[in-house]
């Protein structure tokens, strides 16, 4: 066999085993897919196979994860949950940004806030006792066994 024609056969055999079949190229987009829990699109499943050492093209990529519905999840959009449109009574200021308090345990404000977790939604109650030496801290997560004194 003469060395030109040589040459191509060893090419085309290298591309070979260097191919990846779909089916298997599809189980590590899978794989990626289910450990960043459905966060990557196509173009960062492509750069994380490319990390991997793992060479195929990004229109491989994108046409097997939209053939077998692969998408990632869209970013949650924040939603207002404030209302400050309403006839209700409003709490006067009574602190009015004073504080400096003559006694103990006579001044004191609170708030309360929602934290998005991956178990769901976390409330957080917070109570801030003013006193003449300074200020305490208080916060409940809603378990009594797991209130911070």
């Amino acid at each position: 066999m003469a060395g030109y024609h040589e040459h191509f056969v060893r090419l085309a055999s290298a591309a070979q085993r260097r191919h990846l079949s779909d089916d298997a190229l599809l189980v590590h987009i899978k794989a990626i897919h289910a450990e960043t829990r459905g966060g990557y699109g196509w173009p960062r499943t492509w750069k994380e196979l490319l990390a991997r050492g793992i060479r195929v093209g990004k229109e491989r990529v994108q046409k097997l994860m939209q053939l077998h519905g692969i998408r990632a999840k869209g970013k949650r959009r924040f939603k207002v949950t404030t209302d400050s449109n309403h006839d209700l009574p409003i709490s006067p200021n009574l602190l009015n940004r004073e504080f400096a308090v003559a006694a103990p345990d006579k001044v004191w404000v609170g708030d309360i806030t929602y934290i998005a977790t991956d178990e769901g939604w976390l409330f957080l109650a917070v109570v801030i006792v003013f006193s003449n030496s300074g200020m305490s801290l208080k916060a409940d997560s809603g378990d009594v066994s797991r209130s911070v004194g």
